[in-house]
């Protein structure tokens, strides 16, 4: 196994899905890293050589946030919304969906899961 940006990157799949295994990396990112490195996307983890990891490694640190970094930027941003109390910082604070989605219904993944109420059922 390859180890990228601190994950365990799977050896049986090709380097440009591979490298979507890390997070903040998609497949069009995950092309430029290979364009940088000067690798073949469709060439397997497995037949990597020492120094074409390095060279991933490298492409990666450069020029892209990734893991760690990435997810403590991401939660400092929503932090600030929450300081400042914008609208969709209230949405984060309160737990529900911060991008205009309806709530009368849906929004069961943000909101967790649904709470009968006592006495509804009409007899």
């Amino acid at each position: 196994m390859a180890r990228i940006a601190g994950v365990n990157i799977p050896t049986n799949k090709k380097v440009f899905i591979g490298l979507t295994y890390i997070f903040g990396i998609g497949r069009k990112k995950s092309y430029e890293i290979c364009g940088i490195a000067n690798i073949d996307p469709d060439k397997r983890i497995n037949a990597l050589s020492e120094e074409e990891v390095i060279r991933l490694r490298e492409a990666i640190d450069s020029g892209f946030t990734v893991e760690g970094e990435l997810r403590k930027v991401i939660s400092m941003n929503i932090k600030n919304l929450k300081d400042i109390k914008s609208y969709r910082g209230q949405r984060h604070i309160k737990k529900l969906p911060t991008r205009g989605q309806r709530t009368h219904t849906n929004a069961r993944t943000r909101r967790g899961k649904a709470i009968a109420i006592a006495g509804k059922k009409q007899v």
